[in-house]
């Protein structure tokens, strides 16, 4: 049996989850979870549909197939083969946290993804990357060949087939062009201190002016620094009795967990951009066991 999804986005109209059903059913397969949102605000339509196929469908066949109905809505649409795990690049300085958790829940088989390659501006991961098998690529990155980095960076991405960009705490700042050329494709993940607490140590500023909760947030890269589309956000709870390095250590905990929960959403198509926000829409229990977290 061949699992496959289905995402669309479009605008709000009658028919439109009827139209998805009656060509599934047609063309043998069989929905097993489904999940629709209809943004009243914008009069957008998102919807995912995961789907199973008992006839040797193929792909291929299913989108050619679809391209009417597509255009009859004015739909943006994607089928997906579940089994195909998403390519991945993990960028990293020299907090090596959310690096270390993505490479464990990877081999584990928690996360969806194949990671194709490490780029870091440092030396500190080689070793634990090749360990696992995985290119590692040091890319140097200063004020005079950033242009340079990024064409480097690029071509590591390109040639390795990656889809995603994460930036498992990368310290360097993208560039516009980058963004947008990788718009939807980046995912950062940083505390959740922002707009306050910036610059250096923002846990020992948190620390002094007795933050009672930690947070962290992970968002999709835009030229706006820190400010694109939110995916997943969580929060531990402090008291007075711990200490500036239990902040930093929770943080870590709770950065770690967060940027990989937006990465399965992503990797399992169940994250739609909607103008500066974004849709996510969560496993249902009876399909999370294949989508597992671990």
């Amino acid at each position: 049996m061949t699992k496959f999804c289905l995402t669309v986005a479009c605008e709000t109209k009658r028919g439109i989850v009827a139209a998805i059903a009656t060509f599934l059913a047609e063309n043998g397969c069989n929905i097993t979870d489904s999940s629709q949102f209809d943004d009243t605000e914008t009069g957008q339509f998102f919807m995912r549909v995961s789907f199973a196929s008992e006839e040797g469908v193929k792909l291929a066949a299913l989108e050619e197939a679809f391209a009417a109905i597509g255009e009859e809505f004015g739909m943006t649409f994607s089928f997906h083969d579940e089994a195909v795990k998403m390519k991945v690049v993990i960028m990293v300085s020299r907090f090596g946290h959310c690096l270390n958790d993505l490479l464990y829940r990877v081999r584990i088989g928690a996360l969806p993804v194949e990671i194709v390659a490490v780029i870091s501006n440092h030396m500190d991961y080689q070793k634990v990357v090749v360990n696992n098998d995985i290119p590692f690529h040091c890319i140097k990155v200063t004020k005079e060949n950033k242009p340079e980095a990024e064409r480097a960076i690029m071509k590591v991405v390109e040639d390795a087939g990656a889809e995603l960009i994460v930036l498992a705490r990368y310290m360097q700042i993208l560039s516009d062009e980058m963004c947008t050329k990788m718009s939807g494709r980046i995912i950062n993940i940083h505390h959740s201190f922002l707009p306050s607490f910036k610059g250096a140590n923002p846990y020992k500023q948190a620390y002094a002016r007795g933050v009672k909760l930690i947070g962290a947030t992970s968002h999709y890269v835009t030229a706006d620094l820190d400010e694109g589309p939110i995916i997943e956000q969580d929060i531990v709870r402090i008291t007075h009795a711990q200490s500036a390095d239990d902040y930093v250590s929770l943080g870590r905990d709770v950065e770690s967990q967060v940027l990989a929960r937006a990465i399965h959403a992503h990797a399992n198509h169940r994250v739609f951009l909607n103008g500066n926000k974004t849709v996510v829409f969560q496993a249902s229990p009876g399909s999370y066991s294949s989508e597992r977290m671990g």
